[in-house]
C-alpha cells in the first residue's frame, strides 16, 4: 500500500511538479457543432495547454476546416494551436503547401502522422507516388521547412501493422530522430500497458517525452467502436462497468468520470507529469480531470 505522503495524486497543487497538458479536438461539421467545439475551446483555453490540437481527416478530407480552426484558435482563443497532418494521398509539395499555410497562420506545432488511408485503419498503406513514405519521412519534411514544434503517435498496444514489438518501437525511434519532438500514445485503458511501452521505449534508447493520450468515455459504445478500429483494446472489466448504462446517461456519466478520474491519478502517481486529452470536443469531464492533476484555470 502506498503511503499517501508519496502519492503525487494526494498533494495539494502547490506541491506536484510542473504539469503539462494538451487538448485535441476534430473540426466541426455543423453549426451547432461548431457552437460546442468554440464554447469546450473557451471553457479548456483557462487551464493554459500547451497546445490545443485539431485532428485532420482520412486522406486529408477536413484539410480546409482543419486550418480554418487553428487559426482562430490562435488568434482568438489565446493558446497555441497545433495542426494535425498526414502524408496519405498528396504529393510532397502539396503537403509542404499546407504547413507553409500553417506557418502564415501563426500555427508553430503540428502533430505528424502517417495517416490511414480512406478505406479504413485495416487496409494497407500506399504512399503517394510523389509522397512522403512514412511518418519519419514526413516528420523530416517539416523540420526542413521551418522551427515546428512536432509530435508523432505511439501505440502502447502496438500499431496494429507493425510486425513486432522491435519493429514497432524502431518505428517510433525513427520519427524521433527524424526531429519530433515527443511521441502522444494512443488511447488504451490499462496503464499497465503504458508502463510496459515507455520501458520498452527507455530500452530501446528512447529519450523523448511518451504522453499519455487519454479519452473520456462520453459514450461508451461510441468508444468501444472507435478502439475496435483503431487497434486498442476494452478490458473486460471496463465494459463490465458499463454494462447495461445505454439508457442511464447519468449513472454511466459518473462511472465514466470514476474511470478517468481512476486513471489519471494512478498515472500521476507513476510519475507521469504530461497528459494528452482527447476530448471529442466536449469539456466538462476533462476540466474535472485538470483540477484532479492539480491544473486550475487561471
Amino acid at each position: 500500500m502506498i503511503d499517501d505522503d508519496h502519492r503525487a495524486s494526494r498533494k495539494t497543487a502547490d506541491e506536484r511538479p510542473d504539469l503539462q497538458i494538451s487538448f485535441e479536438f476534430f473540426p466541426p461539421k455543423t453549426d451547432a457543432m461548431e457552437e460546442r467545439f468554440w464554447e469546450s475551446i473557451h471553457k479548456l483555453a483557462p487551464l493554459k495547454p500547451r497546445f490545443v490540437s485539431v485532428t485532420y481527416g482520412a486522406g486529408g478530407s477536413t484539410r480546409e476546416r482543419t486550418l480554418r480552426m487553428v487559426r482562430h484558435i490562435t488568434s482568438d482563443a489565446g493558446v497555441p494551436a497545433a495542426a494535425h497532418l498526414t502524408c496519405v494521398g498528396a504529393s510532397r509539395d502539396e503537403v509542404d503547401e499546407v504547413v507553409r499555410g500553417f506557418a502564415e497562420a501563426g500555427v508553430k506545432s503540428i502533430v505528424a502522422l502517417r495517416g490511414d488511408p480512406p478505406e479504413g485503419v485495416g487496409k494497407p498503406f500506399v504512399p503517394h507516388p510523389q509522397g512522403y513514405q512514412n511518418a519519419a519521412d514526413l516528420v523530416a519534411g517539416i523540420r526542413r521547412l521551418g522551427d515546428f514544434d512536432i509530435s508523432v503517435a505511439a501505440y502502447p498496444e502496438k500499431h496494429p501493422q507493425s510486425a513486432d514489438w522491435d519493429a514497432d518501437i524502431d518505428n517510433l525511434k525513427r520519427k524521433l530522430d527524424a526531429g519530433a519532438n515527443r511521441a502522444i500514445t494512443q488511447m488504451f485503458f490499462r496503464n499497465a500497458d503504458y508502463l510496459r511501452f515507455l520501458e520498452r521505449a527507455r530500452r530501446a534508447g528512447i529519450t523523448a517525452p511518451i504522453v499519455p493520450g487519454i479519452q473520456p468515455i462520453h459514450s461508451f459504445k461510441q468508444i468501444a467502436g472507435f478502439a475496435e478500429r483503431c487497434g486498442a483494446s476494452i478490458p473486460d472489466w471496463l465494459a463490465d462497468r458499463f454494462e447495461g448504462l445505454g439508457e442511464d446517461p447519468e449513472t454511466h456519466a459518473l462511472v465514466a468520470a470514476a474511470v478517468a478520474a481512476e486513471q489519471v491519478t494512478e498515472l500521476l502517481d507513476e510519475g507521469v507529469t504530461e497528459f494528452h486529452f482527447y476530448t471529442l470536443n466536449r469539456s466538462n469531464l476533462v476540466l474535472a480531470l485538470a483540477r484532479l492533476l492539480g491544473r486550475r484555470p487561471n
